[in-house]
């Protein structure tokens, strides 16, 4: 007889079977994991990209003028000979120098070697004789001398060739070029000699060339511009203007003793370019730190060790940071709340997301439980099979999140990724564990009208509550500078507003039914009373949506008030829709032709005198006269100091009606004539009807508006347009201007204001933030209307055994759904309304508006603002009645048969 082996059971492995039970809810899950994923890995980089890119435009704006750090050495005094040239003060010291000083400056701050140079100069300039020199008041042309190193490579030869070493270092002779508009200005050219003025005799300089900058906007030319451009100066004397012109003389390096001999302070310097191509927001302390260690600090100690003992390092780097710092700390609150606002939308998407999933698999957990499976063994099972699913997903989001904004850091985007794949990973196996913590036969009721809060709950909820309380109280006392209370004041006023909806809700379902059960017919009251005993476990969908609408109402209300600060800005700057200006009178004709083009409406006349000298004071105050009919209609349509015809007009033949600013109705009074004597020497009377703050013609300052009949002929011809209309032709328009004419437009202003990357940038990251917080919110609601599926379809299916009809059935599912739905927009509503009053006071629009501080627009108030309020919570009741229809039609043409198959879970 042959042995029988015993072959042992072959047990498939959990993991495989359950997902090969499942592939469409593994697929589902592994696409909300890519998703989030992606989508949290994407932010920090995002934020990193747009303050990297501010950074860089701050200091590209600064200019190398104020961002180069400059390291200048005096020479001792009594100068030096030739002797000590060679030993101390030589191009090869000098060199040398440089080369011991580069790591020191590049430990603190990252230098640009290429743009960074050395050499000498002199601190006051030399005023020239040349005769042929342009004297434009009669004040002789000046000259600075500098001998800088790298010449050759940073320029290229226009005209005649580069300067050569003097054949004697101390002699009287020496060789320089001039830059193309030194020497435009200036009138030089190669072969003319400047005799510059100096102890023991005159240095005769002879131009040798003419160099036109390689690149003139980079630190070599630009940390001095002298070296490039030439400077048209004022003596600070009061009288008429006394101006000179003052350019550089560029030698050789070799010609250090020609400048150090000058006599006019010589100095050794050596500028280090900062490179701004890598400037990381991130490193913003540390670069404050370095600079402050080169000026001041351990830095300086050993840059004079090695250099000289009276170095000085000096730069507005510093002062940039600060600039930018400040910047940044008022705009990444405000970005902070839609990322807040969408992290809580997400993590309760993917908690829904594994609730679905134990609800589909309960009454499987609940045999493995009831067979004897621990509940330490179940959680583990549960947790390896999502993360099988999970961890490749979130992998492959964070891959697609690196590589679609590659440039920025890594380790914050890893870890919003993991926070994700642990959250996903840990969904299912919470709720299962929460759900079969003890063995039973039958699940138990979990409807809102049958289980009460339990303390625990009650306790969590005045906990959030305080919390939020105390992050409102703390942003409307310190405003912006509470840091992250701005970003969570918002999230916690939808969370508390949440809570406090789920426990009204069965009540005021209550009080609906008893009316709707006088009603005709069985779906309404039926309808309520299926709304009133929800699943408890709906307070999910409901926090999903109230987040996601009150950071939607919230964004949307920052971003209406940043365009509305922006818009009032632009109209303050330019006064109308477009501006024509002049110097001078404008042509006859001209206002009828700009008329014409395209996009204008109306054009308003106004002659502006900006140096109108009233007779008993000494300040000048700008004088506008205007036809007050076109005037008075366009103050009314822009807004700004409105004023009626009347109130410039008058029978007083002896003075002219004048509207003026507050500070001049103080120095001259009100209804008190008063002189006032134009530039062209003619003066007109002026009595002040009317006090406004502002004025289209001249929206900044003081001003006084009269009527153009009561000024002089010469002082009445129009010299400025105001312009109105929807969108002014600026290409039409500024080809009918005078060549000599300053055209502006309201749009281009607007744009002007939202210069910066940092502002663009945030703005950018905050609408994709509430879009993809109303991504998930939309999800949430159709996760949890997915989980009642098919509880609705087999009641719905019981029911019309019953003799309910399709139509009926239809309007059942739709009146069930519409209670949360109606109850979660008006709840969003209400509760992004409040958010936005309360936490107003705190919050300062300016920052994140405009461009500069010196705007004047003033402080820009966040204020609710209507389609941000109102569209999302439409659209949350729209989708939810459409999903409920949907349903409705698919479940009444199924056949009923499944639904009502004995032992079904209901």
């Amino acid at each position: 007889m042959s042995d029988v082996r015993s072959v042992p059971a072959v047990v498939a492995p959990w993991v495989r079977t359950r997902l090969r039970a499942a592939p469409g809810a593994a697929l589902a899950l592994a696409l909300l994991v890519v998703l989030t994923a992606c989508l949290a890995g994407a932010l920090p980089r995002a934020v990193d990209r747009y303050e990297d890119a501010g950074l860089r435009h701050s200091l590209a704006q600064a200019g190398p003028e104020r961002t180069t750090l400059r390291a200048t050495a005096p020479i001792p005094e009594g100068g030096v000979s030739g002797e000590d040239l060679d030993v101390s003060f030589s191009p090869e010291v000098l060199e040398r120098q440089f080369g011991k000083l580069l790591p020191v400056v590049d430990g603190s701050v990252p230098v640009d070697r290429a743009q960074s140079a050395y050499g000498t100069s002199t601190d006051d300039s030399t005023a020239v004789l040349e005769p042929w020199l342009p004297r434009p008041t009669g004040l002789p042309a000046k000259v600075t001398l500098v001998a800088q190193s790298g010449l050759a490579g940073h320029a290229r030869v226009s005209a005649g060739r580069l300067p050569r070493a003097p054949a004697r270092p101390d002699g009287d002779e020496a060789e320089a070029a001039v830059s193309a508009a030194t020497a435009e200005a200036l009138h030089i050219k190669p072969g003319s000699v400047i005799h510059v003025p100096r102890l023991g005799g005159p240095l005769s300089v002879r131009i040798t060339g003419v160099l036109a900058p390689r690149d003139p906007v980079g630190a070599y030319w630009s940390t001095v511009p002298l070296l490039r451009t030439p400077a048209l100066e004022r003596l600070p004397e009061p009288g008429p203007p006394q101006t000179y012109w003052h350019g550089a003389l560029l030698l050789p390096p070799e010609a250090t003793l020609a400048v150090l001999g000058s006599g006019r302070n010589p100095f050794r310097y050596w500028h280090f370019a900062p490179d701004t191509g890598g400037g990381q927001a991130h490193g913003l302390d540390r670069l404050r730190s370095g600079v402050a260690s080169l000026e001041s600090g351990p830095g300086l100690r050993r840059a004079r060790s090695l250099t000289d003992p009276d170095l000085d390092v000096s730069s507005g780097l510093d002062d940039v940071a600060v600039a930018f710092g400040r910047l940044r700390s008022g705009i990444s609150p405000l970005v902070g709340v839609a990322a807040a606002g969408t992290a809580t939308v997400a993590a309760v998407v993917l908690l829904m997301a594994g609730g679905l999933a134990a609800d589909r698999r309960r009454a499987e957990l609940a045999l493995l439980r009831a067979r004897g499976v621990s509940l330490p063994g179940l959680t583990g099972r549960l947790l390896a099979e999502t993360a099988v699913v999970a961890v490749p997903a979130g992998a492959l989001g964070l891959t697609a999140a690196l590589v679609l904004l590659p440039g920025a850091r890594a380790g914050y985007a890893v870890a919003a990724a993991l926070t994700v794949i642990l959250a996903a990973c840990a969904a299912l196996p919470l709720h299962a564990v929460l759900a079969h913590r003890s063995v039973r036969l039958t699940g138990p009721r979990e409807d809102m009208a049958s289980v009460r809060p339990s303390r625990r709950r009650t306790v969590a909820e005045l906990t959030l509550l305080a919390l939020a309380a105390g992050a409102v109280a703390t942003l409307r006392d310190r405003g912006t500078s509470a840091g992250r209370l701005v970003s969570l004041a918002p999230v916690l006023t939808g969370v508390i507003a949440a809570l406090l909806l789920l426990r009204l809700y069965p009540l005021l379902l209550r009080r609906l039914a008893r009316p709707a059960g006088r009603l005709r017919g069985a779906v309404a009251p039926l309808s309520l009373a299926r709304a009133a005993r929800t699943r408890a476990s709906s307070v999910l969908p409901l926090l999903a949506l109230l987040t996601a609408l009150t950071t939607a109402a919230f964004g949307g209300s920052v971003l209406a008030g940043v365009a509305e600060a922006r818009d009032h800005a632009a109209l303050l700057t330019v006064g109308a829709d477009a501006r024509l200006d002049s110097a001078t009178a404008l042509p006859d004709g001209l206002a009828a032709r700009v008329r014409a083009l395209p996009g204008v409406r109306g054009v308003t006349p106004a002659a502006i005198t900006y140096e109108a000298t009233p007779t008993d004071g000494v300040a000048t105050v700008p004088l506008v006269g205007v036809d007050p009919p076109a005037y008075a209609e366009l103050t009314a349509r822009t807004g700004l100091g409105a004023v009626t015809a009347g109130q410039l007009k008058g029978s007083d033949a002896h003075s002219v009606p004048a509207v003026a600013s507050p500070a001049v109705a103080r120095n001259y009074g009100i209804r008190r004539p008063f002189l006032v004597r134009l530039t062209d020497g003619s003066t007109i009377t002026v009595l002040i009807t009317a006090v406004r703050d502002r004025t289209p013609a001249a929206p900044a300052g003081d001003f006084l508006v009269v009527d153009r009949a009561g000024l002089p002929s010469s002082a009445a011809r129009p010299t400025t347009l105001l312009l109105t209309g929807a969108r002014p032709d600026a290409a039409a328009l500024r080809r009918t201007a005078p060549a000599s004419a300053t055209v502006r437009l309201r749009t281009e202003e607007r744009a002007g204001y939202a210069d910066s990357p940092l502002q663009s940038g945030a703005g950018h990251v905050y609408t994709a933030a509430v879009a993809a917080g109303a991504g998930f919110a939309v999800l949430a609601l159709l996760l949890a209307l997915l989980r009642a599926a098919p509880e609705r379809a087999a009641l719905l299916a019981r029911l019309r055994t019953m003799g309910l009809t399709r139509a009926q059935g239809r309007r059942l599912l739709v009146l069930e759904s519409l209670p949360q739905a109606l109850l979660a927009a008006a709840g969003g509503t209400l509760t992004g309304w409040a958010a936005v009053h309360v936490l107003s006071p705190g919050i300062d629009l300016t920052t994140i508006a405009l461009a500069s501080s010196q705007t004047p627009v003033g402080r820009a108030v966040l204020r609710p603002d209507a389609w941000s309020l109102t569209l999302p919570a439409l659209t949350v009741v729209a989708l939810a009645a459409g999903v409920a229809v949907t349903q409705a039609w698919w479940t009444t043409r199924r056949n009923s048969a499944r639904e009502l198959r004995a032992g079904d879970p209901q």
